[in-house]
């Protein structure tokens, strides 16, 4: 396959509410829509792929402004042109750009899907998914008013989502996870630190252990595996590691040294679809659960995490809900729905979504078309 054309657009969608964790705030996002067009043995064909970046470098050190110079400046001059007959050869043409890895995952993303287009084949399909649905927990951000919080632990739960995930900072953790465990004893529920924490917390962690949680994801320094190990080796609780974890590499030391029982596995935070598959594949024989992280993705990226979390290994359920949960109108048919915390695979060639032309061009904010020469 030869890509020919690449589009890069900002697109800023606003959020149904503000959303907070221990390190940001948004009432709105600006992710990169990617769109390739190129040819398959003399086949048009066409793929779309999401760069979810936060706008900030709190949570990674990539933002939407970074992405988008690697993108344009380095990324697409080494794609345009070049020929690659499977989307698991395209991250070696990325390969003299180091990290990076939100950016790569947009691109590498738009080859899956202008590959399984071509092919006539879903990316579920393609990447050994085994399940034609998922299950859906929600993730809800940091609420001062504990009945606002409330109020949408119980909307989400009368929906039927399986578990709930809770963002926590220093000074807001225990007495809230102890307020919702008290309200619902039975709840699925695990907690999110965003690396807020260190050791000298562990006695906030103690005091965590008692409610039994599913997990604590990423509670110690998103750069560090040797302090989670020994945290690790103090809980009964599993910890999850999201930020730590950008390759199987990765993956591998962390499992190694006992710095996590569980992994989270995004995406865009390990570069794309075909490297997540290796960490899944590596998780899956060591025996390590894992479960499909979120950014807040848009349809595009959404309908990938869907395909990649309907992989054996995704035993956990990840953070691929509904998108009305987070925006009005997304840039997709048919949008992303859960139906009592279950939502449907994809089946048709490709992501198995359109994107809304109509709703992306309404809500772009910047453009820009790029050519092989």
């Amino acid at each position: 396959m030869r890509i020919d054309t690449l589009e890069l657009r900002i697109v800023k969608l606003d959020l149904v509410r503000p959303f907070r964790t221990s390190s940001s705030f948004k009432t709105y996002l600006e992710h990169i829509l990617i769109r390739v067009t190129g040819r398959d043995d003399d086949q048009l064909t066409e793929g779309w792929g999401e760069c979810a970046c936060p706008s900030d470098p709190y949570y990674c050190p990539e933002t939407v402004e970074t992405c988008w110079h690697i993108l344009h400046d380095f990324l697409a001059p080494a794609l345009l042109g070049s020929f690659w007959d499977h989307p698991d050869r395209v991250a070696a043409l990325f390969g003299r750009v180091k990290g990076n890895r939100f950016a790569k995952a947009g691109l590498e993303m738009a080859c899956w899907d202008a590959w399984c287009r071509a092919e006539g084949r879903s990316l579920a399909n393609a990447l050994g998914a085994t399940r034609a649905e998922i299950h859906s927990g929600v993730s809800l951000g940091i609420e001062a008013d504990r009945d606002r919080l409330f109020d949408q632990i119980e909307q989400y739960v009368e929906e039927g989502y399986r578990r709930v995930k809770l963002k926590i900072a220093p000074g807001h953790d225990v007495e809230v996870v102890q307020s919702v465990r008290e309200r619902w004893p039975n709840l699925p529920l695990q907690v999110d630190a965003n690396s807020a924490y260190t050791l000298e917390d562990l006695t906030t962690f103690k005091r965590l252990d008692a409610f039994n949680l599913l997990l604590i994801e990423q509670p110690l320094a998103h750069d560090d595996i040797i302090d989670h190990a020994t945290l690790q080796r103090a809980l009964r609780t599993p910890i999850c590691l999201d930020e730590s974890i950008h390759s199987a590499a990765d993956a591998r030391k962390a499992i190694d040294l006992g710095a996590c029982r569980i992994i989270n596995i995004k995406t865009s935070r390990v570069g794309g679809l075909s490297e997540a598959k290796r960490i899944h594949d590596l998780c899956l024989a060591r025996g390590v659960p894992v479960w499909c992280g979120g950014m807040h993705e848009y349809g595009i990226g959404r309908a990938a995490n869907v395909a990649l979390a309907a992989l054996p290994g995704f035993i956990l359920p990840g953070d691929v809900s509904g998108s009305d949960k987070y925006y009005h109108a997304d840039v997709i048919d048919p949008p992303i729905r859960a139906t009592r915390g279950t939502v449907a695979v994809p089946h048709a060639p490709g992501l198995g979504v359109q994107p809304r032309l109509d709703r992306i061009e309404a809500n772009t904010t910047r453009r820009v078309m790029l050519t092989s020469s």
